[in-house]
């Protein structure tokens, strides 16, 4: 009986996904740099292969760009690390998909 019950809130747990909206991809538990959410949307949200899209820390940085500058870092075992820099900051972001060759591909194509 106790199995049944842990796999009943399991499975609520996955239907009420914490800090998105219905039919989002995008998680917004952490803040997001100006101009990084704009990006989300249009080039990674879009993608088919793109189950989940989670922000991740912000730090400083010593130099700056005027414009928002996403680079692939390294593949991850859920999918892919990208680093987003804007002006004097840096944000982790983590996508997760099965396919992060392609999420490469599009990330140096832009």
């Amino acid at each position: 009986m106790k199995k049944n019950i842990w796999r009943f809130k399991s499975i609520l747990r996955n239907e009420n996904v914490k800090y998105r909206g219905s039919h989002d991809k995008i998680k917004y538990e952490h803040h997001l740099i100006p101009g990084l959410d704009a990006f989300l949307r249009k080039e990674i949200f879009v993608l088919e292969y793109v189950k989940s899209i989670i922000p991740g820390r912000i730090s400083k940085s010593k130099g700056g760009q005027e414009k928002l500058k996403v680079t692939f870092q390294y593949e991850t075992p859920s999918g892919a690390k990208l680093l987003a820099k804007g002006s004097k900051v840096v944000q982790e972001v983590f996508v997760v998909t099965q396919e992060p060759e392609k999420l490469k591909e599009v990330i140096e194509e832009r």
